[in-house]
């Protein structure tokens, strides 16, 4: 499989190029091309083989746990009280969410948001908000993926919660990712903004990659000062600590 989806980072390009719908219709799987694609554009055996992440997780953070609140979160619980991931981020999830973001591969919003919403509950959700982008970083993107698989989950749950209007970042700061695990939480503090009254609600943070959690947990945070009362994160995919 490996050598499958080498192949096709390495000579699909032109996917860039291609409507989402398109690609649906054609029913071909996004690893390996094959003809035998589900509704979620995977042939089953490329489906069967992605590295999903287990439903032993801490429910709160999404690390590997029995299944109950790890050590981690009772000794320093987060901001954010659920997390739900699809993925484990690792091989070839993660060079999937490296074409999707960095190569404008929009059509695989597709694909998350179908796989995001069988995960997730929206019933006791009072808006689904994807992770704000500062306005210079979106010029420079060109899209917000968080928005673009928020769209998608909508779509597919058939709800109207969709809000990315009572949230801004009002900080540009530099990517998350070039930086040390430690000097993330600094980063991001106060980097984000509630311009709505969100007294007593449930929402649900949408984002691709969750890794050390800094953002989400600020973010998270900045929602309950603006009075809502539980924050769930919903990811594609989340890191696993390195041992």
């Amino acid at each position: 499989m490996k050598q499958l989806l080498n192949n096709w980072l390495n000579n699909n390009h032109l996917l860039n190029l291609i409507d989402f719908k398109y690609v649906l219709f054609k029913q071909n799987c996004l690893l390996c091309a094959s003809p035998q694609a589900n509704k979620r554009g995977l042939c089953q055996a490329c489906l069967n083989d992605l590295p999903f992440q287990s439903s032993t997780c801490c429910p709160q953070c999404g690390l590997a746990s029995n299944g109950h609140v790890c050590g981690a979160c009772l000794a320093s619980p987060p901001s954010f009280d659920v997390t739900k991931a699809v993925f484990i981020y690792q091989f070839p999830v993660d060079a999937m969410m490296a074409r999707y973001k960095y190569g404008e591969m929009l059509h695989l919003s597709l694909f998350w948001g179908q796989l995001l919403a069988q995960k997730v509950n929206p019933q006791a959700i009072d808006f689904i908000i994807p992770m704000p982008m500062h306005p210079t970083r979106l010029k420079e993107r060109g899209f917000n993926q968080a928005h673009e698989i928020a769209k998608v989950l909508c779509r597919v749950l058939g709800n109207h919660k969709l809000n990315y209007k009572s949230v801004m970042r009002q900080t540009l700061t530099p990517p998350q990712a070039s930086l040390p695990l430690k000097e993330r939480v600094k980063n991001i503090k106060g980097a984000f903004k509630v311009i709505a009254d969100l007294s007593g609600k449930r929402i649900a943070i949408i984002d691709d990659v969750m890794t050390s959690g800094a953002s989400l947990n600020e973010l998270a945070l900045t929602l309950k000062k603006a009075g809502a009362s539980h924050v769930e994160c919903w990811v594609i995919a989340r890191t696993l600590p390195h041992r």
